[in-house]
């Protein structure tokens, strides 16, 4: 994108991605305008910040058939906060119609960062998460919240620290997301992709289930999949399964758990047979969404270690969005 400057922080501003979503919020800057879709946000991460106003119905789901321009203009945000790259690679616009909302309505700002594996990424700059964020947080002249943030994370990796488990008690485990509606197919992740999809996973240290094998990490390029004999031959102690980051622990028994128990391959993988199956979240975190994510990983994973622990610390990330720290 080059350099962007902005006359001061945007008023109205709308991400396409959660990641973003959920910095512009951290910041102060309030709500987006638009989202990818509303299936792929952890509304309740937002949702459970007390004294904080978050209403998931003002925000306006962007793809439909594609992401209309129109859509967009109707939008009119000061800022964008998306890689165009997305509007090109995923959803057929132009180039031209990048440069003409650009021009015509407000600049875009924001990097794809959730894994490190689509097919347009070579030569790409890649930023972690609070790389990305403290970017941000300049748009917003919000350093101070920013600061505050990496403060709380700061902390939230030093409880990590105190209470893992030594490394030969973390278990194996195998992140996959469902290839249909079988379930029988599934589409694999590698811990060490990079990404920021996997950031609780490596700050919780586990044992990816497909290192040193030659399963290799879902990409636009990769669209292979793994069925149940390939997940048994892995045969890890914890499964992971995403798509399922709103569901209730019922509902996410019924639809995952109870299918993979009745079925005869399946109920021989460890995980499977040890009641570690387990709803993996969403594909895109910011900060918020990342303590919640972490918080959820570790009690399910690690439920000892981390009983009574706060890694998501629900009032004071309230009181940093609402400048009360």
């Amino acid at each position: 994108m080059g350099a962007v400057e902005f006359d001061g922080p945007p008023e109205r501003w709308t991400a396409l991605l959660p990641t973003l979503a959920d910095m512009g919020f951290a910041l102060g800057g309030r709500q987006t305008l638009g989202i990818q879709n509303h299936a792929r946000f952890a509304n309740e991460a937002f949702e459970a910040l007390p004294g904080v106003e978050f209403d998931a119905d003002a925000i306006v789901e962007l793809v439909g058939d594609g992401v209309p321009k129109e859509l967009v203009y109707e939008l009119n945000a000061d800022a964008h906060l998306l890689d165009p790259n997305l509007l090109v690679n995923w959803y057929g616009w132009d180039r031209s119609d990048v440069e003409e909302v650009r021009t015509e309505i407000g600049p875009f700002f924001g990097n794809f960062s959730r894994k490190h594996s689509s097919e347009w990424h070579d030569g790409y700059r890649y930023y972690e998460l609070y790389e990305m964020f403290e970017l941000v947080a300049d748009v917003f002249r919000a350093r101070p919240r920013y600061e505050a943030f990496v403060d709380l994370h700061g902390e939230m990796l030093e409880t990590i620290d105190e209470r893992i488990p030594p490394a030969d008690q973390r278990p194996t485990a195998l992140l996959v997301y469902p290839a249909g509606q079988e379930g029988d197919e599934f589409y694999p992740f590698r811990f060490d992709d990079g990404g920021i999809s996997t950031k609780q996973w490596r700050d919780l240290r586990l044992q990816d289930a497909l290192a040193g094998t030659d399963i290799e990490h879902f990409s636009g390029t990769n669209n292979s999949t793994i069925d149940l004999e390939a997940v048994l031959e892995v045969d890890p102690e914890v499964l992971l399964v995403r798509n399922y980051g709103g569901a209730s622990e019922s509902e996410f028994r019924e639809a995952v758990v109870e299918p993979l128990q009745d079925d005869p391959v399946a109920s021989e993988v460890r995980a499977v047979q040890d009641g570690a199956v387990y709803p993996a979240g969403y594909l895109d975190q910011g900060p918020i969404i990342n303590f919640y994510h972490t918080e959820q990983a570790a009690l399910n994973i690690y439920p000892d270690a981390f009983e009574g622990a706060t890694l998501f610390d629900r009032e004071r990330v309230a009181d940093i969005v609402t400048g009360d720290f």
